[in-house]
């Protein structure tokens, strides 16, 4: 049985209420119990209130400075803390606990998982704009405060485990598999028309609206190959992406021998988040069943990068190095969002990527050194005000 004392940043989201639902089920198996020391959130005060009844933290924290009466009301008598703003957040992430569930979507949750990295306890890391933005740092940051730091990305969290952590030169190269999205087999002519309806509606995972835009322009996968290099130490050239519409094999590692080692199961996300809680062991729950038999067959083909150009403009900005990842990070999400938000078109989000791109080149690579996140955001900061002058052209021109 395991025990853990944890703080949830993000848990109002997708990854974060389903955390705490794995713990709920864990719990109720008898299989581990846990003590929850900080609850983050967004505007969505009732899930918030709801969750920190339910688990007792120390304190709850709302993002959102507006709402925090809303949420001081809520947990009226429970004796649970309440505070709001950025700041109580990296307050909160910096609390010492067992483990830290990092699941702020956007470069909103850097600074908050930054902060957590120098706690030295382990950090399950859902926030993808961490790595891609200052990976190497964070990394580093982790390794120096004693802590461990488990990707809970599905693609990244496979390779973690199959990946020869202590012999990694018997590695050949890392296949991330990718589903495709919605709109894998739609000509590119249609793809024109597409409504945010549509984008989130994912065919396998259930996620939040931007992440199942960036599943749907294949963006996600590029961010997952900057990651990928980042936590695995594994140059551009031997990380490939293979389209895998079932989304059953979450991601391969070749060997150096021609073995390839694969994880496997249904697509859920509780998945990984139970092998990054219970890391180094395994925790035993309810969990989906693979049925290979039921199944039939897995199917697996190339992705089109002329369809889906986001994947292609990943890779050049990994290879160019520098700020280059942390800028196609940006831009993507301000397109993603203006799309979410219907002031530019499902092709367009790529096209205003490839142009902050090539207008934002910044002063060079983001240092290891502890004030890389605060360089990093503000190169992010950059590339957002370009992104949003290249939206106001593209409006201007409409």
């Amino acid at each position: 049985m395991i025990h853990r004392r944890i703080t949830v940043l993000g848990s109002t989201g997708s990854v974060g209420c389903s955390t705490l639902d794995l713990m709920d089920q864990i719990e109720s198996a008898g299989a581990g119990t846990f003590e929850v020391i900080a609850l983050t959130g967004g505007a969505n005060i009732a899930r918030l209130v709801e969750q920190a009844r339910r688990w007792k933290p120390q304190i709850a924290v709302t993002a959102d400075p507006a709402r925090l009466e809303a949420l001081r009301d809520g947990l009226a008598g429970t004796g649970v803390a309440v505070a709001a703003g950025e700041a109580a957040i990296i307050e909160a992430a910096t609390w010492p606990v067992d483990w830290i569930m990092a699941a702020i979507v956007g470069a909103a949750g850097l600074r908050s998982a930054w902060a957590a990295a120098s706690t030295g306890g382990t950090l399950a890391l859902a926030n993808k704009e961490s790595l891609v933005c200052c990976g190497p740092a964070l990394i580093h940051r982790v390794k120096q405060s004693g802590g461990r730091l488990i990707p809970v990305d599905s693609e990244h969290s496979a390779i973690h485990q199959v990946f020869p952590h202590d012999a990694p030169e018997q590695v050949a190269k890392l296949v991330l598999t990718a589903s495709g999205g919605p709109f894998r087999t739609l000509p590119r002519e249609a793809l024109g028309a597409i409504t945010p309806e549509q984008a989130v509606a994912h065919p396998n995972w259930s996620m939040g609206a931007k992440i199942s835009v960036d599943s749907a322009t294949m963006a996600n996968k590029g961010l997952e190959t900057i990651e990928a290099a980042y936590l695995f130490d594994m140059p551009a050239e031997r990380i490939e992406v293979v389209v895998h519409p079932e989304s059953i094999i979450h991601s391969m590692v070749e060997y150096i021998d021609g073995s390839t080692l694969a994880q496997m199961g249904p697509p859920d996300m509780k998945t990984p988040i139970a092998f990054a809680l219970g890391w180094p062991d395994r925790i035993a729950w309810q969990a989906p069943r693979l049925d290979l038999a039921r199944l039939g067959q897995l199917t697996f083909e190339a992705p089109d990068e002329a369809r889906f150009p986001a994947l292609k403009l990943a890779r050049q900005a990994l290879e160019a190095g520098g700020v280059a990842p942390i800028v196609f990070n940006a831009a993507n999400e301000v397109a993603a969002l203006a799309f979410l938000d219907r002031r530019l078109g499902f092709l367009n989000i790529a096209a205003v990527v490839a142009d902050t791109l090539s207008r934002v080149t910044g002063p060079g690579a983001v240092s290891s050194s502890n004030d890389a996140c605060d360089a990093a955001l503000e190169v992010d900061a950059q590339a957002r005000r370009t992104a949003e002058l290249i939206l106001q052209g593209i409006a201007a021109a409409a």
